[in-house]
């Protein structure tokens, strides 16, 4: 029988975390180790870690949910001591189509209960860096015209890496996009105050996250940055983008700026869910995703 002993958790937890999560193959956002760290706090994060799995447990609607990052479909022994852990019905979040459609298969020879309920609302959106870098062919034309109008308006702009000396210009930016985003929607408070606290236990941390970032200046001012890290070993997650939505072309600058620095050995970047804003899923699918990651919530009786 497996025993789950879980903690709190902490940077400390990020070696044995990613001995899993980088060779897993599972490229969902959730199991990028800073914005497990960043968001512990909101989800109450736990983790247990074995051999072959990393267990996370959550607060998640009110009741405990669990997430595990294996390569293919946990293991009946795995899911029964989840069961035991949950201590009532059992929550699995963050499950892909292949894995959910292999456990329903497993359930059913084992005579469990399950129900499966897709989340599209969390799917997260994969592109290929070369697409999101080049903007090349007539699909993305239109992200094209957005940054060469950028680089008339602008033409001594600058890119530089992201770096603990350019915090303070990050967190001002980040003030201007909260604001903006305060003015549209006064019930966005919480969440703005939650990713304030997130950018700053990441800068906290920033070298031992293995951060990468990147930032843009006009006139020696930063108008937008983002960073990110990997999720696994061909994939990179862009955790955090903002900009100065007064500066026309920002968004997309920084965008194809950032995927055009990043390392080649990173094939694909995941731009992470739309959270079900429209605004915020046109944006995403109008560069024409390489994929989109489904996410589905598994429930056990």
């Amino acid at each position: 029988m497996i025993e789950l002993v879980f903690h709190k958790l902490t940077i400390a937890d990020r070696e044995a975390v990613q001995a899993v999560s980088l060779k897993a193959g599972r490229r969902n956002c959730n199991f990028t180790f800073a914005n497990l760290l960043g968001w512990q706090f909101w989800f109450r994060t736990e983790v247990c870690v074995l051999q072959y799995a990393v267990v996370l447990r959550f607060s998640f609607d009110g009741e405990r949910a669990y997430m595990v990052c294996t390569k293919g479909t946990p293991s009946c022994e795995l899911l029964q001591a989840l069961c035991e852990d949950s201590g009532h019905r059992l929550t699995l979040l963050g499950l892909e189509d292949e894995a959910a459609t292999a456990l329903q298969r497993m359930a059913c020879l084992n005579g469990i209960d399950i129900i499966v309920e897709a989340r599209r609302n969390q799917y997260d959106y994969i592109y290929r860096r070369t697409d999101l870098a080049g903007l090349r062919g007539g699909r993305l034309q239109a992200k094209r015209n957005h940054v060469n109008r950028f680089l008339s308006e602008y033409p001594g702009f600058e890119y530089r890496p992201l770096e603990p000396s350019l915090f303070d210009e990050c967190r001002r930016v980040a003030s201007v996009w909260h604001d903006g985003k305060k003015h549209d929607n006064p019930d966005f408070g919480n969440t703005i105050e939650a990713e304030r606290r997130v950018l700053e236990t990441i800068f906290s941390h920033w070298d031992e996250l293995g951060m990468l970032g990147g930032s843009i200046f006009v006139d020696g001012r930063m108008v937008a940055f983002t960073y990110g890290s990997a999720v696994t070993h061909d994939t990179f997650d862009v955790c955090a983008e903002k900009a100065d939505r007064n500066v026309e072309g920002a968004f997309s600058i920084i965008n194809q700026q950032f995927c055009a620095h990043l390392p080649e050995c990173f094939t694909f970047v995941n731009r992470e869910e739309d959270m079900g804003l429209p605004g915020l899923r046109k944006a995403k699918l109008s560069y024409h995703p390489e994929f989109l990651l489904t996410y589905n919530v598994i429930h056990i009786a």
